[in-house]
């Protein structure tokens, strides 16, 4: 009896990467004022941040609901599978509730879930300790008290390039956004207790990468475990601050992500961040 690994696509695999790993994801779906995409499918991530750039108002993002998930959960175990979900944080969408609700609509057998607690770049890392848990012979029941261990020391933490989404999303007043671009202020963001939070603010993206590196300082990661770079449309800069970082973690297995819709909506372009599993 396989395994099968499910998570959502706030994970933001790319369909080869999902492929490659043996992962089925779920898709929410993404508005535009009238015009509606299935995340990463019909929208990719370069056609929604250029969508974002020329919006005047925030996209909407719609949960999974329970029929889909049922739907997807059925025919995982008409295989003759076993599903092992890992879904975005429950503080942030009602997806994992979702989740939940089909679970017992499909007889309740089979289906084991997890609520990661985090979303994008850390969700990503627990789904890919899902996958190697899996090709090591471990059971569901075994991957899921592994996660549910795990996602209490998974970290992620990013530095958000513009205020203007911030803004748009009630986040921040106007009068702030003003006078933060005024003085080049960079927000670092951060998932704490399954809700993304502002930690910090510098002034200036190389200010902002500091607080990062010593971010993994504060917080020093566990190499046993990958860690995942990840950018909202700004790979050039991903990539150097990933070569800037790596002398930190030797021996660390390293990925990188692309931000998607579920985080990229409220950051906008420019972010540049990393996900880890911090030492005990």
């Amino acid at each position: 009896m396989a395994v099968c690994i499910m998570t959502d696509s706030t994970s933001d695999f790319t369909i080869q990467q999902a492929q490659e790993l043996g992962v089925e994801i779920v898709r929410q779906k993404v508005r535009f004022g009238q015009q509606e995409y299935i995340d990463g499918v019909g929208l990719t991530p370069e056609e929604f941040y250029q969508k974002l750039a020329q919006s005047d108002a925030l996209p909407q993002t719609a949960q999974v609901n329970p029929e889909e998930f049922c739907q997807a959960f059925r025919q995982a175990l008409d295989r003759g599978d076993q599903v092992l979900g890992v879904f975005l944080s429950s503080d942030l969408s009602g997806t994992y509730q979702s989740a939940l609700a089909a679970r017992e609509m499909c007889g309740g057998q089979g289906v084991f879930l997890v609520d990661s607690r985090s979303v994008t770049l850390g969700l990503n890392l627990l789904v890919r300790q899902a996958v190697a848990l899996r090709d090591a012979g471990a059971g569901p029941e075994q991957i899921q008290r592994e996660l549910e261990g795990l996602k209490g020391r998974t970290r992620l933490c990013a530095a958000v390039d513009t205020l203007k989404y911030l803004r748009m999303g009630g986040r921040l007043s106007g009068a702030a956004a003003a006078l933060g671009g005024l003085l080049n202020i960079k927000p670092l963001v951060a998932v704490e207790q399954g809700k993304v939070e502002a930690v910090a603010k510098v002034r200036g993206q190389q200010a902002a990468l500091q607080w990062l590196e010593e971010q993994l300082e504060r917080q020093k990661p566990d190499t046993q475990y990958p860690v995942i770079f990840g950018h909202s449309a700004a790979a050039q800069l991903c990539q150097d601050f990933s070569e800037r970082v790596l002398p930190r973690l030797p021996g660390c297995v390293c990925h990188t992500a692309q931000i998607g819709s579920s985080v990229g909506t409220h950051v906008g372009p420019g972010a540049v961040g990393l996900a880890y599993i911090e030492a005990e």
